[in-house]
């Protein structure tokens, strides 16, 4: 089957052919039909992850049709529609055993994060030499082998091209939302980024009734998707000082600020926009070994930083609320998706996001 392999940062990404075993017990082969590009993507790409494992198949947001499944498989058929989640909890590990399964630790989770199964192996190779999966899923590619938690059966009638996006931005986004800050009816937020990801802050923000809703963003065309998703305010982050722009639409400061970029300085000031007793939320994922400049001095007035993992969200729990609440028309995915590519031309899907002109570039894999 064709992916798109890393092998090195110097040589980027190609097109290539990659063999694929079949899947094992507890394992499942899916047909992938389509999967987002997503900034992750471009850090993996750019050797700024500390997720790599090269050689390494691209891609973590994908959906598409299971072909096969291992021994002991029984929650998915062959012929099934499923979403490739972020990860599927091991279900043994003290976390899981405690009910925290978003902070699940044992082995299938952790070495899924490097592209491997729990035992250390792959199931993708190039003759003798092993291929790892991004994030356990490597969804740039015709198909892909991963473990049965980490696929989410949905109804045959939605899109894989669209539910392809709540494989990671629209579960981290709206999760952020609703596990992480638990945000209440009539709370005043701000989204900082409104990219894929934040877009998807600022509708869950409308879903759960708060008021106002700030988006900041210094790309008029991404401020202008915001204002349709939910936003009550814009604020183009060019024209002032983010503070002072803000405070003139929620004066004293917001009860949840989101930053959905990544950068340090911008979370520290993100975390500055918040009331006194407010929260933070950060939803970017800052450089590794990276240090957050934060006032200490605001955290005196009961202010709160949090952090979270893919919006804390649980898949076989999560990615079916998104389903509903999609096909119940109260949230928007359809117009996430700003172009569709073949296979053969993901590089365009990367020109498009480090341009900053896309909401999502969906890459068609069938």
């Amino acid at each position: 089957m064709r992916a798109v392999v890393v092998h090195d940062y110097e040589r980027g990404a190609r097109l290539e052919d990659v063999d694929v075993d079949e899947p094992r017990a507890g394992e499942v082969l899916v047909r992938v039909a389509a999967s987002g590009v997503c900034a992750s993507d471009a850090h993996l790409l750019a050797g700024h992850s500390s997720v790599a494992t090269l050689p390494m198949v691209l891609g973590h947001e994908g959906a598409g049709v299971v072909e096969a499944v291992g021994p002991g498989v029984d929650g998915v058929s062959p012929g099934d529609h499923v979403v490739l989640a972020l990860y599927g909890p091991c279900g043994e590990c003290a976390h899981c055993r405690a009910g925290e399964l978003v902070l699940c630790d044992g082995p299938a989770r952790t070495q899924a994060i490097f592209g491997r199964m729990a035992d250390g192996s792959t199931r993708l190779h190039q003759g003798d030499v092993a291929v790892h999966p991004m994030v356990g899923i490597g969804s740039l590619a015709e198909q892909v082998v991963l473990r049965a938690a980490q696929v989410v059966r949905i109804d045959p009638d939605i899109a894989l091209d669209v539910a392809c996006l709540a494989g990671c931005g629209v579960t981290t986004g709206v999760g952020a939302v609703f596990n992480t800050a638990r945000v209440p009816p009539g709370a005043s937020v701000a989204v900082i980024g409104c990219g894929g990801v934040g877009l998807n802050v600022v509708q869950a923000a409308r879903l759960a009734g708060a008021s106002p809703i700030v988006a900041i963003d210094n790309n008029p065309m991404k401020l202008d998707l915001a204002s349709d998703f939910g936003a009550t305010h814009v604020v183009n982050s060019g024209d002032g000082d983010m503070a002072e722009l803000v405070a003139a639409c929620v004066p004293g400061g917001v009860d949840f600020a989101f930053e959905v970029v990544g950068d340090p300085d911008l979370i520290a000031a993100t975390f500055a926009l918040t009331r006194a007793g407010g929260t933070c939320v950060v939803v970017g994922i800052p450089p590794p070994g990276s240090t957050i400049p934060v006032d200490a001095g605001k955290l005196f007035w009961e202010r709160r930083l949090l952090g979270t993992t893919g919006g804390s969200n649980i898949p076989g729990r999560d990615i079916p609320r998104i389903m509903r609440l999609y096909r119940a028309g109260r949230l928007e995915l359809d117009r996430l998706v700003s172009q569709r590519l073949p296979l053969e031309k993901f590089e365009a899907a990367f020109d498009a996001l480090a341009r900053s002109d896309v909401a999502r570039s969906v890459v068609t894999c069938a």
